[in-house]
């Protein structure tokens, strides 16, 4: 049983709707992974993080509600102001589901090639949506939402998800304390993609109390161009505030086909339909794995596959 922090009991007995959407979100079951990790070491587990169970559908309704949550405690996201980020699709997704669940209005700048069936839910959940340069990618919109936040300071709160510690702090207080009693704390291994870096971050300083000795590892992609949607390449893009660079022990460059066929691998060995990111997170995960004898690996898949269904790059045989 995970112990629920002190702040999420006081927020479930402040307001019956909160509390009702929060119990929802987390508590994702973790997945042994056998046919893909077939030839590891007998000494070798090799596990994932389902968060497509999230009623948003993906990791980032964790930090997404924490977000939300603290700016309307303190005031910052007053009656009348909408909730402003950049976002290339789950975490949109995320703010337009809790949005409509508590009353929020959600404005979200977005890379106009983000996948259609994103674009096409965001719509659906009554987000209002700015689509920007592609060719600019996740920091094109990231300037967008600067510069609305600076001209309407009266009408936007901007979340700032790389910026903002409720991110991390969200994995911290949740995802952590889960991988560490899902694995009755053996966890010897934690991988995680970079996007905003919150995932890797909040889990890291959690599970660093528990055994400092665990390896923190971070996977982003190989090329500053590629197709993996979601993760950054971060010497090549704008760093996220909340990332320190320090924190991981090791970083995994993946190539984008290699994940692709990953996702491919998952769908049809393991019976996993899951998106993008999770294939490259798995490909470093398993990358590690191999060069050890004894081990537990744990690794998260932020969202599963209907998203991607039109990238023809990935399902267009």
């Amino acid at each position: 049983m995970i112990e629920i922090p002190v702040e999420r009991q006081i927020r479930n007995n402040a307001s019956g709707r909160v509390g009702e959407i929060e119990a929802l979100v987390g508590n994702t079951p973790l997945i042994r992974l056998h046919r893909i990790a077939s030839e590891l070491a007998p000494g070798v587990e090799l596990l994932a993080k389902a968060e497509w169970y999230n009623p948003g559908g993906s990791v980032k309704d964790r930090p997404v509600l924490n977000i939300m949550l603290k700016a309307l405690e303190s005031g910052r996201l007053a009656p009348g102001m909408r909730l402003l980020d950049a976002t290339s699709g789950n975490t949109g997704i995320a703010y337009a589901t809790f949005g409509a669940a508590l009353g929020v209005p959600v404005t979200l700048t977005m890379p106009a090639n983000a996948s259609a069936e994103r674009i096409r839910l965001l719509r659906v959940l009554g987000a209002e949506l700015i689509l920007t340069d592609p060719l600019e990618g996740i920091d094109g919109a990231i300037r967008k939402a600067h510069a609305l936040k600076t001209g309407r300071p009266d009408l936007y709160y901007h979340a700032n998800q790389y910026d903002n510690p409720a991110n991390w702090q969200a994995h911290e207080q949740t995802t952590g304390p889960e991988i560490w009693a899902q694995t009755q704390g053996r966890v010897t291994h934690f991988v995680a993609g970079l996007g905003t870096a919150g995932t890797l971050t909040g889990v890291a300083h959690f599970l660093r109390r528990c055994r400092p000795d665990v390896q923190i590892i971070a996977v982003q992609p190989d090329a500053p161009l590629h197709g993996l949607e979601g993760l950054k390449h971060m010497p090549s893009q704008i760093r996220p505030g909340i990332y320190d660079p320090s924190l991981p022990d090791r970083v995994v460059e993946v190539n984008t086909e290699d994940a692709y066929e990953m996702v491919r691998r998952l769908a049809r060995e393991e019976g996993l339909f899951t998106g993008i990111s999770s294939g490259a997170n798995l490909l470093a995960a398993l990358r590690v794995a191999q060069e050890l004898e004894q081990g537990v690996v744990v690794t998260i898949f932020p969202d599963a596959g209907y998203r991607y269904l039109s990238e023809t790059g990935l399902w267009g045989e």
